[in-house]
Order: structure tokens, then C-alpha cells, then sequence
């Protein structure tokens, strides 16, 4: 076996790179020891994400784009993620009760995500709540946060910050 086969098949123990070959390694003019710390390093993250992919993380906006954007970043971070385009599509769900991370527009028609958050708290199924919007307030943030939301974000949302609230989120879940 060569060096490069070894390599190979680390990469693809790890889900990096599921069909590397030595001679792709060798051609690409990459060393063996920055390949292996790149495993290293996806190893690592993989063990320190907060939830598996059997957890659901549920997005309510009213924007189709950025409701399936959110969708798509959340399903690329290994996140399970259903998305609905109101409060009340969200409530009708099956989905609710499985929720583990729910994140929602302030701003929407007929429900606010704040309003939303306030209505599960009050049913009993408190669910951890990132709220996020393009038109923040202090008002509402402070208000939010005083009353358990996880983090009240701005959009765009900033992708480290909200995986940051995730994990927030998920830590906080699995406190109660």
C-alpha cells in the first residue's frame, strides 16, 4: 500500500473526501501532513456538534427565499431542518412536538415569531427560539431575550454567529 492509499482511506473513514485516490492526492500537490490535519480538524468538529442529524431544527419565516436558504444551511451544518411559512403552519405541524431548535422571523403576518414564542411557552412546550429579522429593535430584543429566546440575530444572519445559537440553543435543551 502506498502512502497516498492511506491517506485515502483516512479522508474517507471520515467523510472528507469519499472516493480520493492516491493518484488525485499526488496530482493535486497537496502534502500528506496538511491532508491529515484537515481529517483531523473534520474528525474533531464532527464530535463537538451539539445535535445529530435525528434532531430537527424548525424554520418559520414567511420569506420563501430565505425559509429555504435557512433550510439549506441548516441541512449543510447535519441538522435535520423542516421549514413553514407561518405560525400557524408551524402549530398545525406534526413537526412541533419534535422540534428541538426552532428558528423564527419576528416580523410575519397574523403571528410574530415573538408572539409564537410566547404562545409554546404558555402550551408547555417551551422550545429553545433563535429570532431573527431584518428590522431589529431594541425594544423587541431586550424583550425577547428577558423572556428566554436564545439569541434575537439580524438578517442577513452571520453563519458562525448563528451556529454559535445552535449550540445555545441545543446546550439549553438539554439542560431542562
Amino acid at each position: 500500500m502506498q502512502l497516498g492509499d492511506g491517506i485515502s482511506q483516512s479522508l474517507r473513514a471520515t467523510g472528507i473526501a469519499p472516493a480520493v485516490s492516491s493518484r488525485t492526492l499526488w496530482n493535486s500537490h497537496v502534502d500528506a501532513t496538511t491532508l491529515l490535519r484537515a481529517a483531523r480538524m473534520a474528525v474533531e468538529a464532527n464530535r463537538r456538534k451539539p445535535m445529530s442529524k435525528t434532531s430537527l431544527v424548525s424554520i418559520v419565516d414567511d420569506d420563501r427565499f430565505f425559509r429555504e436558504s435557512m433550510r439549506r444551511l441548516m441541512r449543510s451544518l447535519a441538522y435535520t431542518a423542516e421549514a413553514f411559512g407561518s405560525a400557524a403552519d408551524f402549530l398545525a405541524s406534526p413537526r412541533v412536538a419534535e422540534t428541538r431548535c426552532l428558528i423564527a422571523d419576528v416580523n410575519m403576518p397574523a403571528m410574530t415569531g415573538i408572539e409564537l414564542y410566547r404562545h409554546l411557552i404558555e402550551a408547555g412546550r417551551g422550545i429553545p427560539t433563535i429570532l431573527v429579522t431584518a428590522y431589529p429593535n431594541d425594544v423587541d430584543r431586550i424583550g425577547a431575550l428577558n423572556d428566554g429566546v436564545v439569541c434575537y440575530l439580524r438578517k442577513p444572519v452571520d453563519e458562525q454567529h448563528l451556529t454559535r445559537c445552535l449550540h445555545a440553543a441545543l446546550t439549553a435543551r438539554r439542560a431542562r
